[in-house]
């Protein structure tokens, strides 16, 4: 038990730690409890994005600024509790991309990792490091660090997808490159479909050596990822906690598809709910079809198809689905993995 200093004993300290400000030092047992806590604190809170809201926004963002101009014309999803840092967590970035047809997003590359999860449209591509890749609702595609990507539009429609990326983890360590392509369309040197052919049938080139972190395997096509989550839910009784949960994985080494962004993907039968869970990391939901609601430390956040749910580290939360629902998520738990510090309840 610890005993009250008397006044006395408090000025003397007061006037020491005082002391110590100009020299650039402070005394660690005034902050240890902050610093190495009992538990995490959730930085952040949770919250939803309604589609239905931010679609005419996008819309009308196509009026004002075209995609060569902005680059990438993106409406970034900020955490409320986060305000004027572009975060939805403390270690994630998410926004809603815009391409119109016939426009093209110019040439770049960075040090972050990025995602997209495609939301509506069809007919757009992406092009990363060589190859192009056409993009239908409910993939999830991979752009890898500092690789040449830029982004077009052959269709007649919106297209529409959620970026998610790693900015802040990288920031953190000061590791913030970006560069720009001489011109706006990198150059194409591999057939469309190449990746998918070579690295994702279960078959692997004989002598492939990996250079990246990342899945060579860069569009995980949505028709493929729902008929295996039908598969395993009619194999078998959901996880109590997450339901039937399924990660993208690496073919090279069966580990997580990105370096530092853990993605997921997961069916919740009709009139299903999970058990209460939480875990350290930060956490994206995109409800891919269906609908429910998420109650995150007892505040219900209710989502339909296309609706964005953020739920911070170490946030008790359920899934409730009303219909046969599919949630795609993405969070920082490999990175957590990778360094030792991931921790999860189940109640």
């Amino acid at each position: 038990m610890s005993v009250s200093p008397t006044p006395d004993v408090q000025a003397k300290r007061e006037s020491f730690y005082r002391a110590l400000e100009p020299h650039s030092m402070a005394a660690l047992w005034t902050r240890l409890r902050t610093l190495i806590p009992s538990e995490p604190t959730p930085v952040g809170v949770a919250h939803r994005w309604s589609y239905e809201l931010a679609r005419p926004h996008l819309l009308e963002s196509a009026e004002l600024i075209s995609a060569a101009e902005a680059e990438r014309r993106v409406l970034l999803l900020e955490n409320p509790g986060l305000p004027g840092t572009s975060r939805i967590t403390n270690t994630i970035y998410a926004g809603l991309q815009l391409i119109m047809p016939g426009e093209v997003a110019p040439a770049h590359r960075h040090t972050q990792s990025a995602l997209r999860f495609i939301i509506e449209g069809s007919a757009a591509f992406t092009a990363v490091d060589g190859e192009k890749t056409y993009m239908e609702p409910g993939d999830f595609v991979i752009t890898p660090a500092w690789t040449w990507h830029h982004h077009g539009h052959d269709g007649n429609a919106p297209m529409v997808w959620l970026d998610g990326l790693d900015i802040p983890i990288v920031a953190f360590f000061n590791s913030v490159f970006r560069e720009e392509h001489e011109v706006d369309e990198a150059p194409i040197t591999r057939p469309a479909g190449d990746a998918l052919a070579r690295y994702g049938t279960g078959l692997m080139p004989v002598g492939y050596r990996s250079s990246t972190l990342n899945s060579p395997v860069f569009n995980y096509p949505y028709a493929r990822t729902r008929e295996a989550l039908y598969a395993l839910s009619r194999a078998g009784a959901p996880d109590p906690h997450a339901g039937h949960l399924m990660r993208y994985t690496n073919p090279v080494d069966g580990g997580w598809a990105m370096p530092t962004l853990a993605t997921m993907i997961r069916m919740l039968p009709a009139g299903f709910f999970t058990s209460p869970y939480r875990s350290t990391d930060s956490a994206v939901f995109v409800c891919v079809e269906g609908a429910g609601h998420a109650v995150v430390e007892g505040q219900q956040f209710d989502f339909a198809p296309h609706d964005v749910v953020v739920i911070p580290g170490w946030m008790k939360y359920t899934l409730h689905a009303s219909k046969d629902t599919v949630l795609f998520s993405y969070s920082d738990r490999v990175a957590q993995e990778k360094l030792g510090l991931f921790h999860e309840q189940r109640f």
